[in-house]
């Protein structure tokens, strides 16, 4: 199947392009890029897997979200965790509708992922056929409302049961479910979803692998990787690979540790200051403020990000799986019973080429003595020191009674 160009139309048909991927409720969760969402479509096993990547984040940290789908056996399709339905979106989906038959399923494989969530009601909408299944321990806040009042249809969202072999998709899918572990205010729950046939594992959040270079879907649009390649406000950065790959970069480093500790924030005195000098004081540019300063060892901090290969992302480390590490490890144990081969989750990277003993090593964070099953992915070590920041909001959120204090490893 072709992947759409990397490059926008010529500018007679831009209007077109930004009907094609208007988002209109964005809104309800406002991330970049806003109202206009591209879609990257990618086939991962012929004619039978294709991921759909979108990306989205908070002050130009933006990263890929990806909706799986995947060919039934017995016809039609399967939809693991959809992203925004634009027009662009659809259009892609139904080119694999008019070949394979109709969505079946839609599964929203997480409780707590909102950037998942948000997606559900409008994306089931256009497809009134499918049967949505849910992970259990949904909620939301600051109250928890009814799935239908969430936007969910009524007449067919159901939980996903304990075991898959009720569903009607048992005779290709296993999965396991993770949780729902209480964080306090919610909960975190995620599906791991396994094909049997193509022996591909599905994942959400559990498991990121960081590429060196900027991903595709984001290349349309550099100006979220040149804003992060700056060294001060006062820069222009020329267009051009090495920068792009600068931020991104960053940008990783951002998003996994909020705040790594190659990473100083200027007093804002001095960021308003330093604002009033900037040559783009728009409103793209938030207005010349950018109270960031790179320290020089940023690089190594990322380069342990890149050398990992395949890991638990940071926060889930430090705030959420050591809540449970003893459900976690169980959940991990099932989830490696199973034989596949490559993993797609839904951020950063995929496919991953991966083996059940690799998943399993990457959580021994977990583990009193951590085992070490391949000692090929064990060279790096992701630094202490940029954990700082997410240790001391732990221990703040736990002082003030936010969240429940981790438990003590396994």
């Amino acid at each position: 199947m072709a992947t759409p160009p990397l490059n926008y139309p010529p500018t007679d048909n831009r209007l077109s392009f930004r009907r094609d991927r208007a988002w209109p409720f964005w809104p309800i969760f406002p991330l970049y890029p806003y109202g206009q969402r591209r879609t990257l479509r990618q086939e991962v096993v012929k004619n039978t897997i294709w991921t759909f990547d979108q990306f989205q984040g908070i002050l130009y940290v933006v990263v890929p979200i990806r909706m799986t789908v995947v060919r039934l056996e017995s016809g039609g399709l399967l939809v693991y965790a959809p992203v925004a339905p634009t027009r662009e979106c659809l259009r892609l989906l139904n080119e694999l509708v008019a070949q394979h038959g109709e969505v079946k399923y839609i599964i929203l494989p997480t409780g707590s992922g909102l950037e998942h969530k948000v997606f559900i009601g409008p994306f089931a909408r256009r497809f009134p056929q499918a049967r949505v299944f849910v992970a259990p321990g949904q909620w939301s806040y600051p109250l928890n409302l009814p799935l239908t009042w969430l936007g969910f249809p009524r007449d067919r969202t159901e939980y996903l049961p304990a075991e898959s072999s009720p569903t009607p998709f048992a005779d290709e899918f296993d999965y396991a479910i993770l949780g729902p572990i209480s964080l306090g205010l919610g909960k975190f729950t995620e599906v791991a979803l396994f094909h049997r046939r193509t022996r591909t594992l599905l994942l959400t959040d559990a498991i990121v692998s960081v590429p060196q270079d900027p991903p595709a879907v984001l290349q349309e649009d550099p100006y979220p990787l040149l804003f992060h390649a700056r060294d001060t406000t006062l820069d222009e950065v020329e267009d051009t690979d090495a920068n792009r790959r600068k931020g991104w970069q960053r940008i990783c480093l951002f998003a996994l540790y909020f705040q790594p500790s190659a990473l100083d924030v200027i007093p804002w005195g001095r960021a308003f200051r330093e604002a009033s000098q900037a040559r783009d004081r728009s409103r793209k540019a938030y207005f010349g403020l950018f109270p960031f300063r790179w320290k020089p060892h940023w690089q190594q901090s990322f380069n342990a990000l890149n050398h990992q290969y395949l890991f638990v992302a940071p926060i889930l480390q430090t705030l959420i799986l050591n809540r449970d590490p003893q459900a976690t490890l169980a959940w991990v144990d099932r989830v490696a019973s199973w034989q596949f081969q490559q993993m797609i989750p839904c951020h950063f990277t995929a496919p991953i080429s991966a083996t059940p003993n690799q998943f399993k090593q990457a959580f021994s964070f977990l583990k009193k003595n951590p085992y070490i099953v391949d000692p090929t992915l064990a060279r790096v070590k992701l630094p202490l020191e940029d954990f700082e920041f997410l240790e001391k909001l732990d221990a703040t959120l736990n002082q003030r009674g936010v969240t429940p204090p981790a438990k003590e490893k396994v």
